[in-house]
Parts: structure tokens; C-alpha cells; sequence
């Protein structure tokens, strides 16, 4: 296939175009490298995929409609996976100007692409931090999440919201992915885990907000990317048995479907910080700190929907995860202690 990725300069879009351009699949790769976090990681990510002759690179922002207008119609991808977002709930409480440009009015340039160019399937990411301040354990697709408590979870509601609409109006496939927690090698440096580890090697106190009182569902890149590959090899239907009278949230009487991929299995954040202190050889100092605005205490994903769909659960280990981050950094960054 043909696939249009965006975000190839970052996580989880980089890992992405590695495995469709490993089974046979053209790569047009999207990204415009902005400076939200080290630019020279971006660049080294793309370094990976740019030697292979199925990876087409092309640098601008999803904001750009012209600039996006063009890429459809020059390319004519089959698919689309849109991975380019502004991320991070904190930041997005001091930029969220940068939120509405690239999530909302970026998201808009996608689909209007797809809907113009004949696209079979519209795969885009969408967060756990959707379910904002809901509290009932695990979170499902089924569930209501009308009370987002970041602009960051905002936008990607109205992502899931805007994609249905398509879906509606024009019956352009559309799967949302509610990623959680994603880490692993080459990750971003503004999560937790990149933090601590940085912090630790450099003698430098942590920073554990909620006094440590936090639990998150971790999960893998491996296992992320593989729950990304089945769902876009599946292309969403109608659901004939859907009704009005009482609406579920997690499909739709249009091509529209939504799904949990996380590793089903919540982590105590004190928990992660000892197996990342074992695999580094250091033992952290501790800032506690109270819960920041914008955050959730627990994150934990329901992935039935994902398993009887596509036959996918997440499985690798937080122990397994962390050591295969922690080596992968040691040899980014040649630190040896």
C-alpha cells in the first residue's frame, strides 16, 4: 500500500514507518521537525528511515492546507495514518495556541485530504487523556468522556468528534487509537520516564508528582506500532445494530470506530521508578511534589474491543520495556555508568 504517515520525525510515527516499510508498504512521510523537544533525537529518528527507497520525506506542517493539499494530490495515498500532534498536557496549559493549530486546525487538513482524495482508511492517534475525569476502572470505549481537564485531551476529543463526522457525511472510514502511556526505545524526552532517567545518570533529583500516588497503564512502542498495523489493515464498518436511542460511543452507524491500546495492566509510578533505578545501577533522589493541573491519578485501558476486532494485546512487560529503554539511551547518548 500506499500509505501517507504523519509525525515520521517523531515516537511512535518513526517506528511506525519502520514496520510498513519493512513489509513492502511505500512510506510518505510528514513531519515539520518543530522544536517542541530536541531536534537533533527528530533528525536521528529520521536518519533511520530515510535510507529506504520506499520513504519519501516531505518537511511541512499539517497546519498548512495548502502544503497539505498539494501532498494528497501529488501522492494519492490509499491510506493515512495521522500520528502529528501537539503533545504533552502541561505544555498545553502555557501554548494553547500551538494545540489549535496543529490538533484541530491540522486534523481539519487531513480530512479534508481524505475525504478528496478517495482514502480507504483514516487511522489517527487519539490519547487516554480523553477519559479526563472519569474514575470508573478500566477505561472503556463504551464509556462517556464529555469531561476532558486539559486542552491537550480537548483536542483530541474533538479529533474523535470531527473524524465521525466524516465518516457520517462523506462515509470516509475512520479508526480513532487511544494510546496510553507509550515509552521505549527512542521516546520522547518530555515523558516521565526519558526525565528520570536523564535526572538519575546526572545525579539530579526526580521530580514525582502526587507524592508518588500515581498509577499508569505503560505501555510498549512494539506493542503500540503492532496495534496501529492491525487496525489499519481493518477497515471500520457501519455497525447495523447501532441505535439512537442509546448511542455508544465506541462505534457508530457510519464506517467510525474507536479503540483502547494499552497494556491493560496499571503500574504504580514508584513501582517503574525502582525497576528503572535496578537497570541503570543508581538510586534516584526524590522531589515529591502535588499533583499538577491537568493531570489524572490512574490510567487503565480496557482493550476488549481491540482483542476481538484485530486479535492483538499488549503484553511486554514493564521490567522487559524499561531494560530495552535504558540500553537503547546508553547508546544514544554513550553513557556507560
Amino acid at each position: 500500500m500506499k500509505v501517507l504517515v504523519t509525525g515520521t520525525a517523531g515516537f511512535i510515527g518513526n517506528h511506525l514507518a519502520l514496520r510498513l516499510l519493512g513489509r513492502g508498504d511505500e512510506v510518505i512521510g510528514v513531519d515539520n521537525v518543530n522544536d517542541y523537544y530536541d531536534v537533533r533525537l527528530k533528525e536521528a529518528r529520521l536518519e533511520r528511515i530515510k535510507r529506504n527507497p520506499g520513504f519519501t520525506e516531505v518537511r511541512i506542517g499539517i497546519h498548512d492546507r495548502a502544503a497539505m493539499e498539494e501532498v494528497f494530490a501529488k501522492f494519492k495515498p490509499q491510506r493515512v495514518v495521522n500520528l502529528a500532534a501537539q503533545a504533552g498536557v502541561r505544555y498545553s496549559l502555557k501554548n494553547p495556541y500551538a494545540y489549535v493549530d496543529s490538533n484541530l486546525l491540522g486534523f481539519v487538513n487531513i480530512l479534508e485530504g481524505c475525504r478528496h482524495h478517495a482514502v480507504e482508511h483514516l487511522v489517527y492517534a487519539s490519547s487516554s487523556s480523553v477519559y479526563g475525569a472519569n474514575t470508573r476502572m478500566p477505561f472503556s470505549v463504551h464509556h462517556n468522556v464529555d469531561h476532558p481537564i486539559s486542552l491537550y485531551a480537548a483536542s483530541k476529543k474533538a479529533n474523535e468528534l470531527m473524524a465521525h463526522t466524516y465518516s457520517h457525511l462523506y462515509g470516509l472510514p475512520t479508526t480513532g487509537l487511544r494510546f496510553f502511556t507509550v515509552y521505549g526505545p527512542w521516546g520522547r524526552p518530555d515523558m516521565a520516564l526519558f526525565l528520570f532517567a536523564k535526572a538519575i545518570l546526572e545525579g539530579r533529583p526526580i521530580d514525582v508528582f502526587n507524592h508518588g500516588n500515581m498509577q499508569r497503564d505503560f505501555t510498549y512502542i512494539d506493542d503500540i506500532v503492532e496495534g496501529v498495523l492491525r487496525v489499519l489493515d481493518r477497515v471500520p464498518q457501519a455497525n447495523p445494530t447501532w441505535s439512537g436511542d442509546d448511542p455508544d460511543p465506541g462505534t457508530s452507524s457510519a464506517p467510525y470506530k474507536i479503540y483502547n491500546i494499552g497494556n491493560n495492566n496499571p503500574v504504580d509510578l514508584m513501582y517503574l521508578i525502582g525497576v528503572l533505578e535496578k537497570h541503570l545501577g543508581k538510586t534516584a533522589k526524590k522531589n515529591l511534589l502535588p499533583m499538577q493541573a491537568g493531570d489524572v491519578p490512574k490510567t487503565f485501558a480496557d482493550v476488549d474491543e481491540l482483542v476481538c476486532d484485530v486479535g492483538f494485546k499488549p503484553a511486554t512487560s514493564i521490567e522487559e520495556g524499561i531494560g530495552r529503554f535504558v540500553t537503547w539511551y546508553r547508546e544514544y547518548y554513550g553513557r556507560a555508568d
